[in-house]
């Protein structure tokens, strides 16, 4: 069923008009396949669509769920990750606090493989960690702590390239060294993490096109990854200029592995693979 670019602009006006949503600078090529996608799911078209969100709120935030992006993993990009731990937080280990933001952080696994890195360097204590969403269900799931095991059990080989600077095989001492953090119930298919890790973010709904900095405290690093590849040109620079806001002088930025900071904002970064750093003012 193929979305065009006049469907795409009436789905948009839909959800302005009947949601407290903005999808209006997102992605056209991004909107086009998530609404496909979801046409063929709900055997739709997109009138049909339109109308049922502008007479069924549960059913718009519903399609607001299925439209937004939640795919994210524990230390996903090993590679970065012995980066961030071997030679970004050090830099902050003199400091007496140490803030970092997860914006977009979805369900929380990004935040808690930061908060084992932290724990393994002994920063954990003197960190504040902070997370925003778009939906509160999704970051409900992240207080919670609690995810499939079978579906993130390959994932979790990547604690030992980062945590153990392993090869990323399972082995006793990983197993052992995984206790520390989280308990895996394989019969009930379940990662429960541990207390001291669930207690410690403090987690806010955030909608990144419209809401300011909510945590009123600037930050020592934002990690935001895979979620400005979904936005055009215009949001993701609005979206850098909160970000360089929202930094500590020389503070750092993390986006994804196959994003990158174009146009305006470019000038007001200094790029060291993987990180921005803000520029000096």
């Amino acid at each position: 069923m193929e979305v065009v670019g006049k469907d795409i602009q009436n789905f948009q006006l839909t959800v302005r008009d009947h949601s407290d949503y903005d999808f209006t600078e997102y992605s056209h090529t991004s909107l086009r396949r998530r609404l496909t996608r979801i046409l063929l799911e709900l055997e739709m078209d997109m009138d049909q669509l339109n109308s049922r969100m502008k007479n069924d709120g549960e059913f718009l935030k519903k399609i607001m769920r299925k439209i937004t992006v939640h795919t994210t993993e524990m230390f996903r990009d090993p590679d970065v990750w012995k980066q961030i731990k071997n030679d970004l937080l050090p830099r902050f280990s003199s400091q007496s606090t140490i803030r970092i933001w997860h914006p977009g952080c979805s369900t929380g696994q990004e935040v808690y493989s930061m908060m084992m890195v932290l724990d393994e360097l002994g920063l954990l204590e003197k960190s504040e960690i902070y997370g925003s969403d778009l939906h509160n269900e999704i970051l409900e799931t992240a207080r919670q702590g609690v995810y499939k095991y079978r579906f993130n059990q390959s994932y979790l080989e990547n604690f030992d390239r980062v945590i153990l600077n392993g090869e990323g095989t399972f082995s006793m001492n990983q197993r052992k060294h995984w206790k520390k953090y989280f308990h895996i119930d394989e019969t009930r298919d379940t990662i429960q993490m541990k207390e001291f890790l669930r207690q410690k973010p403090v987690y806010k709904k955030q909608d990144l096109v419209r809401d300011p900095n909510l945590f009123l405290v600037n930050f020592d690093l934002i990690v935001c990854r895979n979620v400005i590849i979904y936005f055009n040109t215009d949001l993701q620079n609005k979206v850098f200029e909160l970000f360089h806001q929202s930094l500590k002088q020389h503070g750092a930025l993390l986006l994804g592995v196959h994003e990158s900071i174009l146009g305006v904002c470019s000038k007001r970064f200094i790029r060291k693979d993987p990180f921005y750093f803000k520029a000096q003012e």
